[in-house]
């Protein structure tokens, strides 16, 4: 805002400045040409009146050398005087032979022998004066005895000429700085209220903490802007710790009945029949199940209440973490747990993002997996097919975590990702919510997560963050230390 005042200031100023200036500057010069012919033609008609004196009385050859190089240095000029014959008779500076010889063919003295002045003026394209050449006759204009030329150099008139344009250039100049300042100010005055409110709207959306704008600065329309954002800001605000609130005492308020429940569960198991025990199992097991369940509503809430800024994350020692912490749940269920870690590198997640997601992926492929499979987990560099002469660095890291379970078919691995759905025939104690929790971890992260059908049957997820190194920073091909030139974004992976 304040950039478009300023600019509007100075444009505003310059237009004037253009009005004003130009026409004056126009008219300053045709008044100088004006002045400058104006003198050099009454110095011709006083040079040309003392000559017919001096020449009725016998005395040309004797005062007119004088008169002459006085006028001419008067002026700064040439001055030349011929007879009617146009013969030379006297001239302020020296001539040759030849130009003595042709001076009446020249159009002025020719002219002015005839009897009738003339002014030669010419100019240049801003008004100056470039060349100025005066004629008069000497004498009576019927019978003239003798003519008058005068030439007046006109480099003095041109620099001033050129002086003053240049003074209204300085002062144009120095009136836009003025306005320059003058506007910046007022403009920064102005927009004041509006960087308040920038402010106040930049602090809500990091989650600061609100306050209020003031409402009484700036025009009407500011004000009511300022006041419907107070307005609205406030009923965020309340909604955002209600929604705090929530999360914070559902945590303690759910969890703590479930797990009694869980344990009254428990502790009727000596009491219950034979027969009813499958049915007190049950129970349990639906019991953990809403457990999970509250988790994952309670994770859900947090990501989107806090909306984190992405960090550096060791992928690869996240990995191997949680393969040694699941490593003895897959051995009790007879399922190998498999890690292809590489070195990949760091990449860019929320923090605390990716164990969520290892765990989540690991808990659903320990459910799908039969006896004796395998699960794997895998970190490839995502890569774009190289070209001749030309190398890429890595720009994605995507993490596989594949089963050899039933899979999924392809409508119902486009359904996946929604809350509470869970495919038919999936394994008890499932929540429908972790495939969604996932997802959203991984676009809060900057990437994207997808379901493919594994080459062994199963599902493969793949979850794909973006790497951390730096756009100059390449990656060395094996067996040697030339780096990987910087190559084009992945694209986003089906959904």
């Amino acid at each position: 805002m304040t950039r478009r005042l300023l600019l509007s200031y100075l444009s505003l100023a310059a237009l004037v400045l253009l009005c004003l200036e130009i026409p004056l500057g126009f008219v300053y010069s045709r008044g100088e040409r004006e002045r400058v012919v104006n003198a050099a033609k009454d110095e011709t008609e006083s040079v040309s009146a003392y000559a017919a004196l001096s020449l009725a009385a016998g005395r040309a050859e004797r005062d007119l050398p004088g008169r002459v190089a006085h006028c001419a240095q008067r002026i700064g000029g040439k001055v030349v005087i011929v007879d009617a014959a146009g013969t030379l008779l006297a001239a302020s500076h020296r001539l040759d032979a030849g130009m003595s010889g042709s001076l009446a063919a020249r159009p002025g003295i020719a002219a002015a022998l005839r009897g009738t002045s003339t002014v030669d003026v010419r100019t240049s394209t801003i008004g100056g004066v470039e060349y100025l050449s005066v004629a008069a006759p000497v004498g009576q204009e019927a019978r003239p005895v003798g003519a008058v030329w005068l030439t007046v150099p006109t480099r003095t008139v041109h620099e001033r000429v050129h002086h003053v344009w240049l003074l209204l250039a300085l002062g144009g100049c120095a009136v836009l700085t003025a306005v320059a300042v003058v506007g910046f100010a007022f403009a920064r005055w102005a927009g004041r209220p509006i960087r308040e409110l920038e402010q106040a709207t930049h602090d809500l959306a990091d989650g600061g903490r609100f306050a209020p704008v003031t409402i009484t600065k700036g025009p009407p329309e500011v004000r009511s802007l300022a006041a419907a954002f107070n307005h609205t800001a406030a009923r965020l605000a309340h909604l955002l710790a209600s929604q705090r609130a929530f999360a914070g005492e559902a945590s303690h308020q759910l969890k703590t009945p479930l797990a009694a429940l869980r344990l009254r569960l428990e502790n009727l198991e000596p009491d219950i029949a034979a027969r009813a025990r499958g049915s007190l199992t049950a129970a349990v097991t639906e019991t953990d199940r809403l457990a999970r369940m509250v988790e994952h509503l309670l994770a859900m809430a947090r990501l989107e209440e806090h909306a984190a800024i992405p960090a550096t994350v060791d992928l690869g020692g996240v990995c191997a973490e949680r393969h040694r912490t699941w490593q003895p749940l897959f051995a009790r269920e007879d399922v190998s747990l498999v890690l292809f870690a590489g070195s990949v590198g760091p990449v860019l997640a929320v923090p605390g993002a990716v164990e969520q997601i290892m765990d989540n992926l690991l808990s659903n492929a320990l459910r799908a997996s039969p006896a004796g499979s395998t699960v794997t987990i895998e970190l490839r560099l995502q890569a774009p097919p190289r070209r001749a002469l030309r190398d890429s660095r890595p720009r994605w890291v995507d993490l596989h975590v594949t089963d050899e379970g039933p899979g999924m078919t392809q409508e119902q691995r486009a359904r996946a990702f929604d809350r509470f759905w869970r495919a038919p025939g999936a394994p008890k104690g499932g929540t429908g919510l972790g495939l969604a929790l996932v997802q959203r971890l991984a676009h809060a992260s900057g990437g994207e997560a997808a379901l493919r059908a594994a080459a062994t049957g199963g599902l493969d997820v793949v979850i794909r963050l973006p790497s951390e190194r730096p756009p100059g920073e390449g990656t060395p091909e094996p067996g040697g230390d030339r780096p990987r030139r910087p190559r084009r974004e992945a694209p986003a992976l089906p959904a």
